[in-house]
């Protein structure tokens, strides 16, 4: 992956658009310079969690591990930002496999149609009008839940555990944990359900109840999909990018630290 010392590590960077980051962005390419993605051994992204997402799925099934650097807000995916020393600490990062859901969306408009996309933080299904969504939770082909009434409802991942699911209550997972995340965004009825972890093998299908009413889209990461029917969701192993943390500041460590806020 990288080269036979720190100093022949090959680095492309890669920017938000905020003054922050591009001002990184130039002072770190004048320093070690900043080669094209396809021709790198790692892939720095100076930004937020936003370019993060992004940058993993541009770099799905590359093989070009990413190490995020923060330049933004929140920047929960990335490392702090320190510009000296940069290849060494590339070489001695740890790297983690993650693996996105894949979301199959079925439409009801112009005759129906079948949509795909992925997602490294949740897929989530949400109400389009004033009224709620009435939604049939289904997994491995086993109708859970017969009917819940809510805002909508997400599946996370470890990675996306800490976005939105946990703004909605949802479970924060560590980043190796075997688990998915259900959880519920204002539920009305059942109201004393909070969700549910799941194995990361499992198949969840949710359908819209009384879609032409009750309309809901879905969306996966960036990509959203207006008035779904039903959805279904599964986390696909096949694809993968990598994620990049320094060993004293590890996704592990974030967690608990994150679990024990007050």
């Amino acid at each position: 992956m990288a080269g036979s010392s720190a100093d022949a590590a090959r680095i492309a960077f890669i920017a938000s658009a905020a003054d922050e980051a591009q001002e990184a962005l130039a002072s770190l390419s004048k320093r070690y310079g900043n080669l094209d993605p396809a021709e790198a051994d790692y892939v720095v992204a100076l930004g937020g969690d936003g370019l993060m997402l992004q940058a993993l799925h541009r770099f799905m099934d590359t093989d070009k591990p990413i190490y995020g650097m923060n330049r933004g807000t929140v920047g929960f995916l990335m490392n702090e930002y320190n510009e000296d020393d940069l290849p060494d600490r590339l070489q001695h990062a740890e790297t983690t496999p993650i693996f996105p859901l894949v979301m199959t969306a079925e439409d009801g408009e112009n005759g129906g149609g079948i949509h795909t996309a992925y997602a490294f933080n949740e897929v989530s299904m949400l109400r389009q009008s004033y009224q709620a969504a009435q939604l049939k939770i289904v997994i491995d082909n086993k109708v859970r839940l017969e009917e819940l009434i809510c805002d909508g409802i997400l599946v996370a991942t470890a990675v996306g555990s800490t976005a939105y699911n946990l703004s909605a209550h949802g479970p924060i997972l560590p980043i190796n944990a075997p688990l998915l995340a259900l959880t519920p965004i204002s539920p009305f009825r059942p109201r004393a359900w909070r969700g549910a972890l799941l194995p990361d093998h499992s198949e969840v299908r949710v359908e819209v109840l009384g879609a032409a009413k009750r309309p809901v889209n879905a969306v996966a990461d960036h990509t959203e999909i207006k008035s779904v029917t039903a959805v279904s969701i599964k986390q696909n192993r096949e694809c993968r990018s990598l994620i990049m943390f320094d060993p004293d500041h590890s996704w592990d460590e974030r967690i608990l630290k994150e679990q024990f806020r007050y």
